[in-house]
């Protein structure tokens, strides 16, 4: 049966470096120590003034491109999960298979804000599957938050940062690559977590700007267990589809916005943390391209390999959950 497989990755992340003593001068309190002994953050990264998400989106492909032998002209589709997209309309996907030359390849944009690389890579799979002219699809997930931060808010300005992650997916005709996947929405949430102007229902207005609508706000604090409840069950539900139980998955890569949450997850399912590759300590939060990242520095250091069992969770704003399990 034509299957879909992890062929390569890349990743992509700025230069500038912001530590957390940067925030304890700003907010004028100490909030390095908090952040490194309950989140285990120590600094991230955020575009310069002349760096965008296209930059960082293209800067990905062009690595997972080259550390999978891919050349531009084989990409079939090109697809960019984001919530900060270069602009509205049209999309960051065009605009990156201009940049990168990805002449054969069809584009489009989907946003389900931090869900959306896991999103991304199930919608690859789904074409790949399906098509047989779709046989080598570039998903890309990026994050340029710190364009919609407000840098006064304790609450957020030291948690995201800015990223790409990519992976190249081709098809197969062994069972190697996919095995389950899952998406899930709780809607409820939508007014809870987000960025509220700048499309149709509140356009962007000077008023709005002078209130600080256009930054990303929480507007109500999620319940505790929310992530590590749904990440449970995913986990559980991903390995039953698959025929494996949960302890026999090699390594995790899910939302790196808590390491608490994860931790809890893996405690849980009585899985060792370790499973769990991680990349908060170092880049913070970034979102849509966590995942990502941390998939492509794990197979760049030699810690995932071929026939691993793999598993990925990704949730954010909605509030969107996505699962997927691969063999890689």
């Amino acid at each position: 049966m034509r299957n879909a497989y992890i062929h390569s990755t890349g990743s992509s992340l700025p230069q500038r470096i912001v530590p957390n003593t940067y925030f304890n001068e700003l907010l004028g309190e100490d909030v390095d120590t908090w952040l490194q002994e309950n989140l285990t953050i120590k600094e991230r990264r955020w575009m310069s003034e002349e760096e965008s998400v296209a930059d960082l989106c293209a800067a990905s492909a062009r690595q997972a491109m080259l550390q999978g032998g891919v050349q531009p002209e084989d990409i079939d589709l090109l697809i960019i999960a984001t919530d900060t997209p270069e602009f509205i309309s049209p999309s960051t996907a065009s605009i990156v298979q201009h940049r990168c030359g990805l002449t054969n390849a069809g584009t489009f944009d989907i946003n389900t804000a931090c869900a959306g690389f896991v999103t991304a890579l199930d919608i690859a799979t789904k074409y790949i599957r399906s098509d047989e002219h779709y046989n080598t699809v570039m998903i890309i997930g990026a994050y340029g938050m710190s364009r919609y931060l407000d840098i006064h808010d304790k609450k957020t300005v030291t948690l995201f940062a800015d990223g790409a992650g990519c992976a190249i997916m081709k098809s197969t005709d062994t069972p190697d690559g996919y095995r389950a996947s899952m998406l899930e929405t709780r809607g409820e949430y939508n007014e809870w977590m987000g960025i509220y102007t700048g499309a149709t229902k509140y356009p962007i207005t000077p008023e709005r700007v002078a209130q600080g609508d256009h930054y990303l706000k929480f507007v109500k604090k999620f319940p505790k267990e929310l992530n590590p409840d749904m990440w449970t069950r995913f986990i559980q539900t991903l390995a039953a589809r698959a025929g494996y139980i949960p302890q026999e998955i090699n390594h995790f890569f899910m939302t790196q916005i808590n390491i608490n949450s994860i931790n809890e997850t893996l405690d849980r399912l009585a899985i060792p943390r370790e499973r769990s590759y991680n990349i908060m300590h170092k880049y913070a939060y970034t979102g849509s391209a966590a995942i990502g990242i941390a998939l492509d520095e794990a197979v760049r250091e030699g810690k995932v390999h071929r026939g691993d069992i793999c598993c990925f969770i990704g949730s954010g704003g909605g509030l969107a959950f996505a699962g997927s399990l691969f063999t890689f």
